[in-house]
Order: structure tokens, then C-alpha cells, then sequence
């Protein structure tokens, strides 16, 4: 007798009986002889350890009843009435696999009792994947029903997105993959804090972390730096692991929002096909060259995450001399998170061939203790070796034009061996920037404007030191 392998059925027809509701509690009638009109043998093949022996097979029967299982499942329902002669026996063999028998044997007891005995999320996510191998919707709607009230741990998300892509995408489990995919954003939100641990994690489960606005990093280069790692790691061919970079992670990256020096290295990176390379660098620059900055925070595609250091955008001008502009933006509870003696830095950007940061600080004012003033400070990243000048223009974003004002403007020199934060460029109250009435947020943003040349000391500087 032929054996039927639910995997070679083609459904291509419409079946009208499962519309979702109860069908009642047949569980009387489960493997009782007396209510069933045929017999279920059980091909349970076992592969052996040994990859020179024949898989061993042991059948079990069970009785069952042709129209609760037909009523319950397509695949049954096609089983039969398929018109083949096997169909018209009372004799039928299905084939599974020694490792489906219990979630199997769960299936049939659920299609006939609409309930389950398994309670842990290993055995439910066994019998999803039976229930979705047979065809069975009720009780894959019925298992994502149990799963979702069940406590969620790295384990068991980790197998929730390893399920095959039509159960994740059936009705009633589609919550509960967002659920997941938000555990996992929540639980490895300091991708450095738990790095070997999500090095370790599949493509899926890399994917739900990296897509999170909310993920916390010191720069967008510590994810581009992250997933190249994770790829090499993964997919140890170069072009396996340039197909799954470029087709499936590339999306989830803020490229805008990477430093000058990685996106330069994007564009020699053997990582990217260079194409894709250059079109994902000239899209970052082009973003970074929008002035003035009201854009919508790179249209829906590209919103800011909560980076430790905050991403600056730089243009460079040849006329009518070579300088810089940077922009930084803080949104108003980044600064709010300051007080009372807080502060918050810049990434870091070269202009003439050295390297700088902003730094935004909420400090006591000079001649009372008891009051606050937020204040921009311009710092070096190293040791000042020759004395430089930079000559700055500060401007902030203000209402009610909503146009960059200059606040100030001058010529700083680091010196040898002095420190290496410049003077505060801008200065102003506390409570006038930060409060409701502020003219210095722009839909709860402050935009600031940063013209710097840096350039050599000339005689009467040199004198001066």
C-alpha cells in the first residue's frame, strides 16, 4: 500500500470547512474502534547513527474517524477525497519522522478535543510545526494562543524566529513574532555588552536586534563593524557572506549616520559589492550635504538611535578658503538628561588633518554655584604636538525665522602640551535653553551649525604664545 508524505501534496483547491469555529469535543471517539470508519497506520522512520544502515521503521495504527479529521485539515480532507483508489480503502499510512511522533500524536488528539496537553514552549512550537505541516489552521491559531501567554527567555524567542517563514507569517502568530523580535531588540539592546553572545545568534535573530532604533551603540560604525564580524563568522566564504550583507543586514544599517573614515572604508571593503558600495556612501553624503537640517530624520528609513557619541554631519568648502561646516543635532531630552552636571559628546571628525569633538555640558555658571548653564566645548582627540589655530563660527537653529543665527565667532590655538578642550563657544542660561518657551528647539531639536578652519600659527599668534 502506498504511503501518503504530507510534503508531496499540492493543496490547489478551495476547502470550506474550516472557518474557525469549535467543532465540538469528539475526544470520545479518539482511537475508539466503534466511532471510526478507518484505520491510520504510522510509518515512524528512525534515521540511524550510522550512515551506512537503512533508516529503521516501526508502524503503529490508530483508529480514526475520516470526517473529524477532514473537517480539521485540509490535508486530510484531500487525503480523502482525492479520487485515487487508496482514498476508497479503509487502510491509510502516512510516513513521519521518529522525532514528530509526539507533537504528531498531540495533533490528532487536538482535532479531536480542541485542546492540548503540552505546556512547555518547546513542545507547543513542536506541535506548531506538526499543525502546519498537516494543514491544520485551528491549532496553529490555537498554539500561538498558548505561546503568547507564556514568559518569553532568550531560548525560546531564539526559537520562535527559527520557525519556517509560513508559520511566522500565519494568522495569530504574526504578534507574536513582533513580540519576540522586540524581546530580543530589548534584551541585546548594548550590542557590546553582549557581543560574543549575539555573535553566536542566527540571521534572524541579528536581524530583530540591528532593525531596533532603540539599540545601544557609541557610533553606527560599532554596527557596521558588528555585522561585517558576524557575517565572516557565519558565512565563512566571501561570497556567501557578501550575498547575505548586501541582500538581507545592509538595510538595517544608518549608513548617513557613520563616521567619514567608515564610509570610506565601506568603499574598499571586499565585504560590499563595489556598486553597492558606492550607490549606499554617495546616498550618505548627499544626506550629510542638506542644509539647512530639517529633514525628516532620513525619511522614515533612517531614524537617529541612541548613540553614545552623537553623529555629526560635515560638508567641506574649497571657497573663498578651505574649511568645514559640522552640524549636530540633540534632541531635547538628550539635553534634558544633563542636568544637573551632565554631558554628552560629539563622535569625533577631522578637519585639517586633525581630529575633533563637540562637547554639550549642563556645568555650574562662574559666579554662582546655585545656577546651571549649558555650554559647547571644542576638544582634540589627541595630545597637541604643534601649535595650531581654528578658526570657528557657532550657529544655532532659532525661532521664530527657524534660521541659523550666529551666536559667536573668533580664533582658538591649541597650544603644546596645554589642554585640550578650547574655550566654551557658546554659552547661555540654563533655563533659557532648556525651557517650554526656548528659542533653541526646533520640534524638540537643537540644531547647531559649526563653521571651523584649521590652519598654522602665523608671526604675531607665535609671539603671543
Amino acid at each position: 500500500m502506498d504511503m501518503f508524505d504530507p510534503r508531496t501534496m499540492v493543496m490547489d483547491y478551495d476547502f470550506p470547512h474550516e472557518d474557525g469555529c469549535d467543532h465540538g469535543d469528539f475526544s470520545f471517539a479518539f482511537n475508539n474502534s466503534k466511532f471510526s470508519d478507518r484505520v491510520l497506520h504510522i510509518a515512524i522512520y528512525s534515521e540511524p547513527m550510522d550512515s551506512t544502515l537503512s533508516p529503521s521503521v516501526i508502524v503503529e495504527d490508530m483508529h480514526i474517524s475520516s470526517p473529524i479529521l477532514a473537517a480539521r485539515s485540509p490535508f486530510f480532507y484531500k487525503l480523502f477525497t482525492n479520487g485515487m483508489k487508496e482514498s476508497e480503502e479503509r487502510d491509510v499510512t502516512l510516513r513521519i519522522n521518529a522525532s514528530e511522533k509526539a507533537a504528531f500524536m498531540e495533533l490528532l488528539n487536538f482535532m479531536y478535543s480542541n485542546n492540548l496537553t503540552f505546556t512547555t514552549v518547546t513542545a507547543l512550537l513542536d506541535v506548531l510545526v506538526i499543525a502546519d505541516k498537516f494543514d491544520v489552521p485551528s491549532c496553529v491559531r490555537y498554539c500561538g494562543h498558548l505561546l503568547r501567554n507564556l514568559p518569553m527567555e532568550p531560548k525560546s524567542v531564539l526559537l520562535y524566529l527559527d520557525l519556517p517563514s509560513t508559520i511566522l507569517t500565519a494568522e495569530g502568530l504574526r504578534s507574536l513574532t513582533v513580540a519576540a523580535k522586540q524581546f530580543y531588540a530589548v534584551h541585546y539592546k548594548d550590542i557590546t555588552k553582549y557581543q560574543d553572545e549575539i555573535h553566536r545568534l542566527p540571521l534572524e535573530s541579528v536581524e530583530a536586534i540591528i532593525s531596533s532604533d532603540d539599540l545601544k551603540v557609541a557610533t553606527e560604525d560599532d554596527v557596521y563593524v558588528f555585522v561585517i564580524k558576524w557575517a565572516r563568522t557565519h558565512y565563512p566564504e566571501r561570497e556567501d557572506h557578501r550575498i547575505i550583507l548586501m541582500s538581507r543586514i545592509a538595510k538595517f544599517i544608518r549608513f548617513p549616520y557613520m563616521t567619514h573614515g567608515m564610509l570610506t572604508n565601506l568603499l574598499t571593503c571586499n565585504e560590499f559589492d563595489p556598486e553597492f558600495a558606492q550607490e549606499v556612501v554617495t546616498e550618505a553624503i548627499s544626506f550629510n550635504a542638506e542644509v539647512p537640517r530639517r529633514q525628516h530624520e532620513y525619511e522614515q528609513g533612517f531614524v537617529k538611535r541612541a548613540y553614545k557619541y552623537q553623529p555629526v554631519k560635515m560638508v567641506k568648502f574649497e571657497q573663498p578658503y578651505p574649511y568645514h561646516v559640522v552640524y549636530v543635532d540633540l534632541k531635547r531630552d538628550v539635553c534634558a538628561s544633563l542636568f544637573p552636571l551632565g554631558h554628552v559628546c560629539s563622535e569625533a571628525f577631522n578637519v585639517g588633518g586633525k581630529g575633533f569633538y563637540l562637547s554639550f555640558q549642563c556645568s555650574e555658571t562662574v559666579k554662582t554655584l546655585q545656577e546651571r548653564s549649558f555650554r559647547i566645548l571644542l576638544g582634540t582627540m589627541e595630545k597637541v604636538s604643534i601649535s595650531f589655530a581654528v578658526d570657528y563660527e557657532f550657529a544655532v537653529l532659532s525661532k521664530p525665522n527657524e534660521k541659523f543665527v550666529k551666536k559667536c565667532h573668533g580664533s582658538y590655538i591649541f597650544e603644546v602640551k596645554k589642554t585640550r578642550y578650547a574655550n566654551s563657544f557658546f554659552v547661555t542660561s540654563w533655563k533659557l535653553f532648556i525651557g517650554k518657551d526656548s528659542v533653541y528647539f526646533i520640534d524638540d531639536v537643537f540644531h547647531l551649525s559649526d563653521k571651523l578652519n584649521v590652519r598654522e600659527l602665523d608671526n604675531k599668534e607665535l609671539n603671543g604664545i
